[in-house]
């Protein structure tokens, strides 16, 4: 059956993007088994074994459907579809540096977008199992490790002070202890690749301001979860962060989540001008 006429939120989509996430993260649990060996790529960012080879099976589960995929690994082999105004988004290993490192922070990707805006999310971690799941039917979150989703329950966002910030273990900046200054900000939490998005949705933490490059795979499942949970992703225009640009090579601007829009629009606020 072909799914690509209906509806974007349609139920069988997030399954099948569930089932499509577990698949990949049995193929990278088999790689992180053994000795990983890593490449660079041409922009210099690492990659391993496990990562065509995750991507290869969801586009393989995502192919029935005829929605076009965007996927990172197709895209490092120039290999872009006619996107159109529907898509996928794929990040088959999300952190490979954290995955290179073994402390279980990386995350199979995969999200939906129709019209540049993500309206379904799957962020899995394949070493807990720990899956996160959007789409117009809320955020959710349980655990695959058994091979399927179990004990899955409602998350959504935390708006209640003080203030706690998601910062990346791979990537910094120096603005990000003034920002910290000047919004207040309690504490901070450092977790690796689209988990950061999960904290918030989960309302472990309120605010993740980005930065540093990123690209549409990874930040599209991580934003459709957080939104479902109630926050917002804006960039530093206070706008909501929009996908499809290919023009650019995909590549997003600097952003804020945040586990809402106010917060989200007065932290972009403050990093425009701490950026200058």
């Amino acid at each position: 059956m072909n799914m690509a006429l209906q509806a974007p939120t349609d139920t069988a989509l997030t399954d099948l993007a569930v089932k499509a996430a577990i698949a990949a993260a049995q193929v990278i649990l088999d790689v992180y088994s053994r000795p990983i060996s890593a490449v660079s790529k041409s922009d210099g960012s690492p990659v391993t074994d496990a990562d065509a080879a995750a991507e290869a099976v969801i586009l393989e589960h995502l192919r029935p459907t005829g929605i076009p995929v965007l996927g990172e690994e197709s895209v490092a082999a120039g290999i872009v579809p006619n996107l159109g105004r529907r898509y996928f988004v794929v990040d088959p290993l999300d952190g490979t540096k954290e995955f290179i490192k073994r402390n279980g922070e990386f995350t199979v990707n995969i999200a939906l977008v129709e019209d540049g805006v993500p309206v379904m999310g799957v962020v899995l971690a394949p070493v807990t199992g720990e899956t996160f799941v959007g789409d117009a039917s809320g955020a959710y979150s349980g655990n695959s490790l058994s091979g399927q989703l179990v004990g899955h329950h409602p998350i959504s966002v935390a708006s209640t002070l003080p203030l706690r910030i998601v910062a990346s273990r791979s990537h910094g900046h120096a603005a990000l202890a003034r920002l910290c200054e000047t919004l207040e900000v309690d504490s901070d939490v450092s977790v690796g690749s689209s988990l950061k998005f999960c904290l918030l949705a989960r309302g472990d933490a309120q605010l993740y301001p980005r930065f540093t490059p990123t690209c549409e795979w990874d930040t599209a499942a991580g934003q459709a979860v957080l939104e479902a949970a109630g926050g917002a992703v804006v960039t530093l225009d206070g706008l909501s962060m929009r996908y499809g640009k290919g023009d650019l090579a995909f590549l997003n601007p600097y952003f804020v989540a945040a586990s809402n829009l106010a917060l989200a629009q007065r932290a972009a606020a403050e990093m425009a001008e701490l950026l200058g």
